[in-house]
């Protein structure tokens, strides 16, 4: 990858939510309300059908939609990296090539899930995955859904792949994301994103390229600040911003007992701002009644400048 294209993946890179009406309805005015405002918070490119965008439970058909969508609003004003995260690599090659047609910037893919691959199963997989993706390849660590996970020297070794590209990392384990950035501080082209947010700035101090990060589909100005603390080391700036980011957590991620609650609060909230819609495709629903209550006053506590309906 050339130090251009490095530079090209950087900072803060929401996983937007995928607004639905139903099962395999797309949202449009909601979506497009959705994208206008992310991208108004001075986002640094959109990555669309990962987990927080419900990539893997939807149809097939519905996420060619969406991609065709999300670029053709974009229209290049910053990259789209979209999820071809899937059981089959076969399936997964052929959303790349969506992607590709719709003219996406590059993909994200999680190894697959249900059968758990060790970790020359994994090289095999990506390196397939990759010298057959018409678009440059972001591998995805995320442990808690797919049951497995990369080995920082796995990492390593795929990022000689001139077509992997980059590592978004959602394992939460700071530690094991500085032994990533240690076994890649000869390869400086090669970008390492972070999912959780409460861990930004830890991972931004060690090192790392920008946030993955969930609550800037609410308020993307807050993770954009964030970055721009961090890469210019005003720490005083930086701990006002965590104080933020993590009433955020605290307020809107922890309503429910779902394992998908922090994505219902997300929904939940951009439907209390009146930006999109917050129904999603099964097994998993949006908040109602208590719950919705509870997000509803965690977002007027939070007292961001938004608009609660």
């Amino acid at each position: 990858m050339t130090s251009n294209q490095s530079e090209k993946y950087h900072g803060i890179i929401p996983p937007v939510v995928t607004p639905l009406l139903d099962q395999n309805t797309l949202d449009h005015e909601g979506l497009e309300r959705l994208i206008d405002h992310i991208l108004a918070g001075g986002v640094h490119g959109l990555f669309i059908l990962g987990t927080t965008g419900e990539g893997p439970g939807l149809s097939y058909n519905l996420r060619a939609e969406i991609t065709e969508k999300v670029c053709a609003q974009v229209d290049g004003s910053v990259p789209v990296l979209v999820g071809i995260t899937d059981t089959s690599v076969t399936e997964s090659i052929r959303l790349a090539e969506k992607a590709s047609d719709a003219g996406a910037d590059s993909v994200v893919a999680a190894p697959p899930y249900y059968f758990a691959a060790n970790q020359p199963e994994l090289l095999n997989y990506f390196r397939t995955l990759a010298d057959q993706s018409p678009l440059p390849l972001f591998l995805y660590n995320m442990p808690s859904h797919t049951k497995v996970n990369f080995a920082p020297e796995t990492v390593q070794e795929l990022a000689k792949n001139p077509n992997i590209i980059g590592f978004k990392d959602s394992s939460g384990d700071v530690i094991y994301f500085q032994k990533v950035l240690s076994l890649l501080k000869d390869n400086p082209d090669f970008t390492v994103l972070v999912g959780p947010e409460e861990i930004l700035m830890q991972t931004m101090l060690s090192g790392g390229h920008g946030g993955v990060n969930g609550g800037a589909n609410m308020f993307p100005t807050v993770y954009v600040d964030m970055y721009n603390a961090a890469k210019e080391k005003d720490f005083n700036r930086m701990q006002q911003l965590q104080k933020k980011i993590l009433a955020i957590s605290s307020g809107l991620y922890t309503v429910g007992n779902s394992p998908m609650k922090y994505l219902q609060g997300v929904k939940c909230a951009l439907s209390l701002m009146g930006i999109c819609s917050d129904t999603f495709a099964l097994p998993f629903h949006a908040f109602e009644g208590q719950e919705k209550e509870k997000i509803r006053e965690a977002l007027k506590q939070l007292d961001l400048g938004e608009v609660i309906q």
